[in-house]
């Protein structure tokens, strides 16, 4: 009897550096199974972003192979177990978004996660109409469709998000996903973020996660991470840093912040209009002086002047002409 073939599930590095996804994984699925660029190599704390490989290129650098008990498409999604103890049941989702498909990679406590059960309000942010800039390098921006709100694309000197009054850029929000954020630190590229952040006078990060997923990171130890984000803010306190659960709620915080800095700055330059548009008062008069003081004077230069009463009408009127 021949032996049987192992199936594998295999995730490598991609070769491509210009990829923002970093890895590729072949899900076995079909003939010759299905290549997928991917962001992680699994979805612990968040839905992963998965993209068609245009190939499976040969002489990989392989990180993962571990054998797969089930692969099986059923509908729109394709449900995946390994055959390991730990992180074995996964799910792959395909979908479309604006007329392209999209791909998910996601468990059951990811995809919980992802639906926190809540509905985002759809009045305007402070009561105005706002116009949201989105730096030209990022990548699968905020669209702010369920805001009211427009955006276009621009290079920003912080932030991945800004807004302007008057031409100037009173506001700035920076996107992080709990990956980013972590590489960010431990690269010690965080504090030059956060400075530029804090020239823009109102900034903050956003997280699209939960705190408690620091907590839960494999790859660094959870206390460097904790201590790197407690020391950012001591060091950036004009800069929070905002952990909103999902990109939905993150992207809707960003919005309301917004709101708030243009409605803001426009009281400021109000008020600054208000203030010119007041008449001047002119110089405070000097205070009327004491009648020792006059005493005092006369004497100085020897004028007469009695040490008690009335002060002489001459001495008074050589004193105000003085």
């Amino acid at each position: 009897m021949g032996k049987t073939e192992v199936v594998e599930f295999v995730i490598a590095r991609n070769p491509d550096e210009a990829s923002s996804l970093p890895f590729l994984l072949r899900l076995p699925l079909g003939a010759n199974g299905i290549a997928l660029k991917v962001r992680d190599t699994w979805p612990r704390i968040a839905k992963v972003y998965c993209h068609r490989a245009d190939v499976w290129p040969e002489g990989l650098e392989i990180v993962e192979r571990v054998p797969v008990r089930s692969c099986v498409r059923r509908g729109a999604a394709v449900d995946l177990v390994l055959d390991r103890g730990r992180e074995n049941r996964s799910q792959f989702v395909f979908t479309t978004a604006r007329g392209r498909e999209v791909i998910f990679w996601q468990t059951a406590r990811t995809a919980k996660q992802a639906r926190p059960a809540v509905a985002v309000p759809t009045s305007r942010a402070a009561g105005q109409q706002l116009h949201i800039f989105v730096d030209s390098h990022e990548q699968y921006p905020w669209k702010f469709s369920g805001q009211q709100a427009t955006t276009s694309r621009r290079p920003l000197p912080a932030g991945d998000y800004a807004v302007a009054v008057d031409g100037r850029l009173v506001a700035a929000v920076e996107r992080k996903s709990i990956a980013d954020l972590v590489g960010t630190l431990t690269s010690g590229k965080l504090r030059y973020l956060l400075a530029d952040l804090a020239a823009v006078g109102r900034s903050a990060l956003v997280v699209e996660d939960r705190y408690s997923a620091v907590f839960k990171l494999e790859r660094v130890r959870p206390s460097i991470v904790a201590d790197g984000l407690a020391e950012a803010q001591v060091r950036f306190p004009t800069v929070p840093i905002v952990f909103c659960e999902t990109r939905q709620l993150a992207q809707e915080w960003a919005y309301r912040f917004f709101g708030a800095a243009v409605a803001h700055q426009g009281e400021l330059l109000h008020g600054a209009r208000v203030e010119l548009a007041l008449p001047a008062a002119g110089p405070v008069p000097d205070a009327e002086p004491t009648l020792a003081e006059i005493r005092a004077w006369a004497l100085e230069h020897d004028l007469p002047v009695s040490p008690k009463g009335r002060i002489r009408a001459d001495v008074m009127a050589a004193f105000r002409a003085r």
